[in-house]
């Protein structure tokens, strides 16, 4: 990267929040008298090459440049949804002012900053992705007027766009306010006017807490705790069930899913050559083509790894003979993340005893996806797969004398599977998690949610209770399931699942 982030900017160290943008900008505002005051103005690394800035090349800054204002933009796909969305929540708390933050960039190290991804409900609500960004929906007689409040396009009279580290010539155009109004169909308003204006607002406030500083700061004395919270888990209720266009996200998100599986197994020989990251960099490719990132960090876990349910280090060998448990989700461009695991022989075949301990987990996946159904019970999901996983351990004399029902009463198998059998998916890896109890874990499932089902085994390399052909191998086999108004979609069902199909894939793969 040139110069880190800028040639005359002393990075900041911390979050920056949205007052922080309007610090900036009044710094850069300042009066340009002398070129030692304007020094002063500007901030300045502490090892720029440049002093300061000539009142002559300011002056050249501002001039010669073509209007690139867009005229002729469409409302974003999900504009309409976001609406609809937006509608539901107005009704929800009547006579409230609604603060939905986006968050701000993060410091990754010194100067650089973490790739940007709004919060889930801001993205849900608004469709806008920009960092900095506040929903806000203000009370009326008849529901709630809502603004989203964004940063303007860099400024060239006072030279923001060229000379600070967020400008337009540093990290890319930002939208003209006239052109987000457009694009997310809703008023459009100056974010850096803000904060002020929320400290002098009155009547009631929500909050949802934890992605902007700045605004929390300025209404810190107008929100509380509880009445915060109340906002929190309702908003992550919100997206329990999904809309159509949801789940079209989704299900282009576990097809490219299934194209970053294959991808990872035709280059298994040169994973073998080097280590787990080859698999983790080769899986990262397809996400950053199709889509936006990947959905949490890959779990790329070959041999004993694969009995770490979060091995995300990705640093060991890979060797033929051993398993490879990958665990990966495509986060498409609107965030919506797949969320799929599969387990490779990586040689193209199963021994004995890893296809005895895969054909368990098949089953019980199995068991575990007919489960899901309207109506049904939300964790009967888990409590079909633990069922099957519970008596083939018993099967296998792993449990001394005890029979199936005592194991499950005493959860006894929990050594083995570990793990829940699956969660809510959306915008969230684990969606809906501020959700309250009773209507997550204790509801019932209805049409349009979506959860993945995956069962596991994990018989650690240093389990002494366990036969040791068993150790070191670890199975875990996750798919993506739309609950629909007659039964279920598997939404990864292009990737193979049964022992012998996976292995007749991968050879054609590598064929």
């Amino acid at each position: 990267m040139e110069g880190g982030r800028n040639a005359n900017q002393e990075a900041p160290v911390t979050e920056r929040t949205t007052e922080d943008q309007a610090h900036e900008a009044a710094e850069l505002e300042a009066p340009e008298t002398t070129e030692g005051e304007q020094t002063e103005a500007i901030k300045q690394r502490k090892n720029g090459l440049y002093p300061g800035v000539s009142d002559e090349l300011a002056e050249n800054m501002k001039q010669g440049w073509a209007d690139t204002e867009r005229h002729d933009l469409e409302p974003v796909a999900q504009a309409a949804h976001a609406a609809r969305r937006r509608a539901a929540l107005s009704a929800a708390f009547p006579g409230d002012r609604l603060v939905i933050p986006a968050g701000n960039l993060k410091v990754r190290a010194n100067d650089t900053d973490y790739p940007f991804r709004p919060s889930s409900d801001y993205a849900y609500l608004t469709g806008d992705a920009t960092e900095d960004g506040v929903l806000v929906l203000e009370p009326t007689e008849n529901g709630h007027d809502a603004t989203a409040y964004l940063l303007p396009r860099s400024d060239r009279e006072n030279g923001e766009f060229w000379l600070s580290g967020q400008g337009e010539l540093w990290v890319g155009r930002r939208n003209s306010l006239t052109e987000n109004e457009r694009l997310l169909g809703l008023a459009v308003k100056d974010v850096r006017e803000l904060a002020g204006a929320l400290k002098e607002a009155t009547g009631p406030v929500r909050l949802l807490r934890g992605y902007d500083a700045g605004i929390e700061a300025a209404l810190a004395d107008k929100v509380t705790a509880e009445r915060d919270e109340e906002f929190r888990v309702f908003l992550s209720e919100q997206r329990r069930v999904k809309d159509d266009w949801e789940i079209a996200e989704l299900r282009f998100a576990c097809e490219a899913t299934g194209r970053g599986f294959e991808d990872v197994v035709k280059v298994l020989d040169k994973a073998e050559a080097t280590s787990e990251r080859f698999i983790e960099g080769t899986f990262f490719l397809r996400a950053r083509v199709e889509g936006n990132d990947v959905g949490y960090g890959s779990i790329c876990a070959s041999g004993p790894h694969a009995t770490t349910l979060h091995w995300v280090r990705n640093d060991g060998a890979v060797r033929s003979g051993d398993l490879l448990l990958l665990d990966a989700g495509v986060e498409t461009r609107h965030f919506y993340t797949a969320d799929v695991t599969r387990t490779l022989p990586v040689g193209g075949r199963f021994t004995p005893v890893q296809r005895k301990v895969y054909d368990a987990v098949y089953d019980a996946q199995e068991a575990g996806i007919a489960a899901v159904v309207p109506g049904a019970p939300y964790r009967a999901f888990h409590d079909a797969a633990q069922r099957v996983l519970t008596e083939r351990l018993v099967s296998w004399g792993l449990l001394g004398d005890l029979d199936v029902e005592k194991v499950l009463e005493l959860g006894l198998q929990r050594r083995w599977t570990l793990h829940g059998t699956g969660h809510m998916l959306g915008l969230d890896v684990h969606d809906c998690a501020a959700a309250r109890t009773e209507f997550y874990v204790n509801g019932d499932l209805e049409p349009g949610v979506v959860l993945t089902v995956e069962p596991g085994l994990y018989f650690q390399s240093d389990d002494l209770t366990v036969p040791e052909e068993y150790r070191g191998i670890g199975v875990r086999i996750e798919d993506d399931i739309l609950v629909t108004e007659d039964g279920n979609e598997n939404l990864s069902a292009g990737l193979p699942r049964q022992a012998d199909e996976v292995e007749a894939w991968m050879a054609g793969l590598k064929g």
